[in-house]
């Protein structure tokens, strides 16, 4: 991943994230992860609305984390995403969860790439880009590349 979105999602972490210890369960960061990159999609004009008008929707096909770091019990969490490749019919994206430190310093809890395809929401068959969104997700991608390069 190459750099943060330009509005960072956040979650304060409830008591349903974590195990019995406090600390969040390892499965709930698939769903974290993956409304960052919804979140940062919407905001973007390429999200489930936008979709939505074209009778579309997203399916997650393949997701891949790295953990680096535990959140527990009531840490604010923040995460943004880019655009990694954008193709007909299917998009990845990059997120990065990090934890918020008491002295405003972050620690990075994970990272995932998550591709999504798009499919007909009456059918679930499987359906290209609308050429707006995919507009969209490429100028993401470009200005993800952008910041990468400087």
């Amino acid at each position: 991943m190459t750099g943060i979105a330009q509005r960072p999602w956040w979650h304060r972490v409830e008591h349903v994230d974590t195990d019995a210890s406090g600390i969040v369960h390892f499965s709930r960061y698939a769903s974290l992860l993956e409304t960052v990159v919804l979140d940062f999609l919407e905001t973007s004009g390429a999200g489930l609305a936008v979709l939505a008008e074209h009778g579309l929707e997203l399916v997650v096909t393949e997701l891949r984390i790295k953990y680096v770091n535990s959140a527990r019990y009531l840490d604010v969490l923040f995460g943004g995403a880019v655009i990694d490749h954008v193709g007909g019919a299917q998009f990845r994206s990059g997120a990065t969860l990090y934890r918020e430190e008491a002295i405003g310093a972050c620690t990075k809890l994970v990272t995932g790439s998550l591709t999504f395809g798009t499919v007909r929401r009456a059918s679930g068959t499987p359906a290209a880009l609308p050429a707006v969104v995919r507009n969209t997700l490429k100028g993401l991608f470009a200005d993800a590349e952008r910041h990468a390069s400087s």
